[in-house]
C-alpha cells in the first residue's frame, strides 16, 4: 500500500476551534502515538481551518510541524462545514472517508479495532462501500452519555446489503458520526455541499446511501458527540435563527433522489430515507411553530408547497408517517399539541 493509497482519511473541519481541537486531533493521533501497528502509510488527518479569527490557525500548524507525514493543513477563506468537508474530499488519499467535527473525539481502543477491520478489507480487495460504527452523546453539563446502536438493525460480522437490514427504531438514525464512506463512493455520486451553510451533514449521510451496494456494521462506540453547548448550530435557540437555512438542506434532500424509485431497487432503505426525511421536515415544523410569527408559519406553509409541486409521492408519504401526523393537526391546538410532543421526545432523548 503506497502513500497515496491510505486506509483512510480523517478530515476535520475547524472554525475558532481553540478551545476544543486538541482533544480532537489527540484521539485521531492516538493509533500513531500509543506505538501501535500503524502509521502515515495507514492513515491520513487533514486539518482544514475556515477562516478562523482564533489561535486555531497556530494550533492546526503546530499539529502539521510535529507529524508532518500524518497531518495536512489547509487555510482558506471561511466558506462554511460543507466547504470545509468537500476540501478534505477533494484533498482525500484514503479508500476511507470519516468526518470527524472539531469539538467532537474518537475512542482509542473502538479506534485501533476498527482501523484493523478496514485494513484487512482494503489489503484483501474487499472493500464494503459503507462502515457504520455506534456513536456516543456526551451531554456538556450534565455528563450523561447515551449509546446510539445499530445491533437491532444491522447484521454482525458480515457484509450485507440494505435488503438485509432491520427496521430502525424512532429515534435511530445514521448521522455523520457513525458512517465511514468509500471516498471512491463519494467521489463518483455527485455529492455536493453548499457553502456558508450550517446542517449540511444531513446530506453528507443522505445523498450517497442509494449508491450504497455493501456496507458492514461494527458494534463498536467510536464517535463521541458532544452536545449542549450554547453557540452549537443544533441549539434550539441557534437553529431558530437558521431555521431558513433548515429549509434549504431539507429542499436539497428532497430533491436529491426519487424515492419512488429507490423503493424498487432498496425497499428497505427507500422507507428509512422516508423516515428520515419526515423527522426532519417535522423538526422544521416544530422550529416554525416555536417562533410562532405569521411569517414564520407562511414558511411552514410554503414549505409543504414545494414538497406538493416537487414530489407528490414523497409528500402523501410523508404526509402518512407518524412524526408529520403529530406535528400537522391544524390549529392554535394542534400546534400546542405538537410542541408539547417535541418537548416530551426532547427530555427523553436529549437530542439538543
Amino acid at each position: 500500500m503506497s502513500n497515496e493509497e491510505k486506509i483512510i482519511s480523517f478530515t476535520v473541519p475547524c472554525y475558532n476551534s481553540a478551545s476544543y481541537l486538541r482533544p480532537c486531533v489527540d484521539s485521531l493521533l492516538s493509533c500513531f502515538d500509543s506505538g501501535g501497528s500503524f502509521s502515515s502509510a495507514d492513515f491520513e488527518i487533514i486539518l482544514i481551518d475556515d477562516g478562523s479569527s482564533d489561535e486555531t490557525p497556530a494550533i492546526c500548524d503546530a499539529y502539521a510541524a510535529r507529524y508532518p507525514a500524518l497531518i495536512t493543513v489547509v487555510h482558506q477563506e471561511n466558506g462554511g462545514h460543507g466547504a470545509g468537508i468537500m476540501r478534505g474530499l477533494h484533498l482525500a488519499c484514503g479508500h476511507y472517508f470519516k468526518v470527524v467535527d472539531s469539538d467532537d473525539w474518537l475512542d482509542t481502543p473502538a479506534l485501533r479495532r476498527i482501523m484493523n477491520v478496514l485494513r484487512e478489507a482494503v489489503r484483501w480487495n474487499a472493500e464494503p462501500d459503507l462502515f457504520i460504527a455506534n456513536y456516543v452523546y456526551e451531554h456538556q453539563g450534565i455528563h450523561a452519555q447515551r449509546v446510539m446502536r445499530y445491533a437491532n438493525v444491522f447484521p454482525l460480522n458480515r457484509v450485507f446489503s440494505w435488503n438485509d437490514i432491520g427496521r430502525f427504531r424512532p429515534s435511530q438514525y445514521l448521522l455523520m458520526h457513525s458512517v465511514i464512506y468509500r471516498t471512491a463512493l463519494l467521489r463518483n455520486c455527485n455529492l455536493e455541499l453548499p457553502m456558508h451553510t450550517f446542517y449540511v451533514d444531513n446530506i453528507f449521510v443522505y445523498q450517497p446511501l442509494p449508491f450504497v451496494k455493501s456496507i458492514r456494521y461494527l458494534d463498536e462506540n467510536l464517535y463521541h458527540y458532544s452536545i449542549g453547548r450554547a453557540d452549537q448550530s443544533v441549539n434550539e435557540r441557534v437553529m431558530l435563527s437558521r431555521v431558513d437555512q433548515q429549509i434549504g438542506i431539507s429542499k436539497l434532500m428532497v430533491k436529491a433522489h426519487d424515492l419512488q424509485q429507490v423503493y424498487k431497487t432498496w425497499p428497505k432503505l427507500a422507507r428509512y430515507m422516508l423516515n428520515y426525511l419526515s423527522m426532519m421536515i417535522s423538526i422544521l415544523t416544530i422550529l416554525l411553530y416555536i417562533d410562532g410569527a405569521k411569517p414564520s408559519l407562511k414558511k411552514r406553509a410554503c414549505f409543504w408547497d414545494f414538497l406538493y409541486r416537487s414530489d407528490r409521492f414523497l409528500y402523501r408519504k410523508i404526509k402518512s408517517t407518524i412524526p408529520s401526523l403529530l406535528t400537522s393537526v391544524s390549529g392554535a391546538w394542534g400546534r400546542k399539541f405538537s410542541l408539547s410532543m417535541y418537548r416530551l421526545a426532547q427530555r427523553v432523548y436529549k437530542f439538543n
